[in-house]
């Protein structure tokens, strides 16, 4: 009987040594301190309150982290708002019409290219590859994702476009992209969707006078096609390049349609809101908990990292390793000069915005070291299906990138963004486990997530 005393008090004196770790937050981040957590099913309230018997502290938190994960979850997305540049954005037959030619191999002289060629729906509109490749060519850089950039102020790594169907256009002429030319596109879509134009755009024009519009002929490196532009007359050149434009813009009037769905950490967010201690213990784990716990707290991630779409889209140098055999990638520094000088960015007379509208190039930075090697923050959702990873492919998992931020190198040239982040290897695992809770199929009506033909 003595003995059980002895035990039942050495018990008691254990629990009362774990109260006190707990309480004054020696037991806190980390795997191990939640489960020694969870063990007792303890938890401090807000602000280092009381203990609180029966509440599973991985899911405790504080009224302004709860704020703080609500900001993130998907249900405070705004309605995407219309991009004043592109008036058939949100037309149905400027959708129907991109639809179409997102998936048309036809937009490329061998017929082998689309757009669905690197952004392909079953990989979450990318394609896996360290660099996009069509050609047996790599690009400069990863293929990005396009869901939910509908709502990103600039476009590709660099920033070097201001809208979605400004993008669009470029890789159509890229030579180790779509290789095409502008007149051969016009001619093409006119040609086989002359109808389905014509109700989003209005009369077809006649570009078959191959003396004034030439059947390969654009302001690209190829001497023979380039020559062939200059030769045209500047009226010509404009009615090429509005054709062109509505291309353009029929295909971001599709993929605006592509957004984000729901993921199991929205839900999360919803039983974080009204501290739904039961609903918050079936969806995520005291490990999962725990890294979204470091995510707002601790990893500062949400400094680039916010919003529902878990970026800031603004530009930053991370200091990242270059690829063997690359040279210097200069990023927004040359992207920012690329869209101002951008026949097709918004200020531009195949825009359909007022100057007014165009409040993002009109205070465009030009120049400073912040912009030295700085690229667009990406948006975390499905990350764990987007890799390999930044925009030089160079981090084959999610592994690789924790790593690099827990090191956090200098960069040279520029000035990296980044503070180590010093975790423990248990820290680590946390905070992969809770971006895997980020996946979500992408939230567009399923017959848009496969080619017209296969509806």
């Amino acid at each position: 009987m003595r003995r059980l005393l002895v035990a039942g008090g050495s018990l008691a004196l254990i629990l009362l040594i774990a109260v006190v770790l707990i309480s004054t937050g020696l037991i806190g981040g980390g795997t191990v301190g939640a489960t020694f957590r969870d063990v007792f099913s303890w938890s401090v309230g807000g602000g280092g309150g009381a203990l609180q018997p029966g509440v599973a502290p991985a899911h405790s938190w504080t009224e302004t982290e709860r704020g703080l994960i609500a900001s993130l979850s998907i249900d405070r997305l705004p309605p995407l708002p219309p991009d004043p540049s592109n008036a058939v954005g949100d037309s149905p037959d400027a959708v129907a019409l991109g639809h179409a030619l997102f998936f048309d191999s036809g937009l490329s002289p061998d017929g082998s290219v689309a757009c669905s060629t690197c952004h392909q729906p079953d990989n979450y509109f990318t394609d896996g590859k360290v660099f996009a490749n069509v050609r047996d060519i790599d690009t400069p850089r990863h293929t990005p994702t396009i869901v939910g950039v509908a709502y990103s102020d600039w476009f590709y790594w660099d920033g070097r476009k201001d809208s979605q169907w400004a993008q669009a256009l470029a890789p159509q002429e890229a030579a180790i992209e779509h290789g095409g030319t502008r007149t051969a596109h016009a001619r093409y879509v006119l040609s086989h969707y002359a109808n389905e134009y014509e109700a989003v755009f209005g009369p077809v024009p006649d570009f078959s006078d191959t003396s004034r519009f030439p059947p390969e002929a654009a302001p690209v490196e190829n001497e023979t096609a380039r020559e062939a532009w200059e030769g045209m007359t500047e009226g010509d050149r404009g009615a090429i390049n509005r054709v062109f434009a509505n291309i353009g813009k029929s295909i971001a009037a599709y993929s605006r349609r592509i957004l984000p769905g729901r993921s199991r950490f929205d839900d999360y967010a919803a039983a974080a809101l009204v501290n739904d201690q039961a609903e918050m213990s079936e969806l995520f784990s005291a490990q999962e908990a725990e890294g979204l716990r470091l995510f707002i707290g601790k990893g500062q991630c949400t400094d680039c990292h916010n919003g529902p779409l878990f970026t800031n889209g603004t530009f930053h140098n991370i200091g990242l390793p270059l690829p063997e055999g690359s040279r210097f990638d200069q990023g927004r520094t040359q992207g920012t000069y690329q869209v101002v000088e951008d026949t097709f960015n918004c200020l531009g007379e195949y825009s359909d915005a007022s100057e007014e509208a165009c409040v993002e190039l009109r205070f465009i930075k030009l120049e400073g070291e912040e912009l030295v090697g700085a690229f667009k923050v990406p948006g975390l959702r499905n990350v764990a299906h987007t890799g390999p990873y930044m925009h030089n492919g160079i981090f084959p998992d999610l592994d690789a990138v924790l790593r690099h931020y827990n090191h956090a190198p200098p960069a040279f040239p520029g000035h990296s963004d980044l503070v180590p982040l010093a975790f423990t290897v248990e820290q680590s695992e946390a905070l992969k486990a809770f971006l895997l809770t980020l996946s979500a199929p992408p939230d567009a009506p399923p017959e848009l997530l496969l080619p017209p033909n296969d509806e």
